[in-house]
């Protein structure tokens, strides 16, 4: 039976997919993104191992919360580094008639994992793809890897009609410049299954578990996205 490393649960989310969701945050993460809120989740050998059915039996209690818009969403972390337990999850779920969401930077697409990730898509309803920065140089400086599968499976998703809300997190100094916009607005444009575009203000409130981990915070000093800076990048990319 397929088991899974779980970093923590939200009964009743309202920002990751359409209604309210019971959010899964699975265990384990191979960015490490400089604006990260949970360096907790980055470790993939700790997490609380649950099986397929202790996971849908745990979420359906809050069922009745959902309503015909709500669901599971599946976050991290990066959930699709548990590619069999999420196939799986997801399988059972979408049999009971449960929407399912994934939340992904979608690093892990490739060769090898296509035949697999495919077949979750079979089981998604919707892709919450984190988009970081379109510049390769610039997303290893950020991510610690390159963005090349990321934008790979961005194109898959187009190719296969899933829907998709764009995720961005804009960072002063550093993923705000005007360049980097227009670069992530002419790739966004190519796409044939972009829902909803949603630019996330960078914020400082992760800072405590970084000094909690006794990890170097790598943004300190940075600012925090303001209303401003929203609207300014909102206005650069015309949405």
């Amino acid at each position: 039976m397929e088991k899974a490393r779980i970093h923590s649960l939200e009964s009743f989310g309202s920002v990751d997919g359409s209604g309210i969701r019971f959010v899964v945050f699975m265990q384990g993460c191979n960015m490490r993104c400089k604006y990260c809120h949970n360096p907790d989740s980055w470790d993939s050998s700790i997490g609380k191992l649950m099986s397929v059915n202790e996971l849908y039996q745990e979420a359906i209690k809050y069922q009745s919360y959902w309503g015909e818009d709500g669901g599971i969403t599946c976050s991290g972390g990066e959930s699709l580094l548990q590619l069999p337990f999420l196939k799986a999850f997801f399988k059972k779920c979408h049999d009971s008639g449960i929407n399912t969401v994934l939340d992904t930077s979608g690093n892990v697409f490739n060769d090898q994992t296509e035949a697999d990730i495919s077949e979750l898509m079979e089981n998604t309803d919707l892709v919450l793809l984190d988009l970081k920065m379109l510049d390769d140089k610039k997303h290893q400086a950020l991510t610690g890897i390159s963005n090349k599968n990321i934008l790979a499976f961005a194109k898959y998703l187009s190719e296969i009609h899933k829907p998709v809300w764009i995720r961005y997190v804009l960072v002063p100094g550093i993923t705000d410049q005007e360049e980097d916009l227009l670069k992530f607005k002419e790739f966004v444009s190519k796409l044939e299954n972009v829902e909803k575009i949603e630019i996330l203000p960078y914020h400082t409130m992760g800072k405590v578990k970084y000094d909690n981990l006794n990890i170097e915070y790598p943004l300190d000093g940075v600012k925090a996205a303001n209303e401003d800076d929203i609207k300014r990048a909102k206005t650069i990319l015309g949405i």
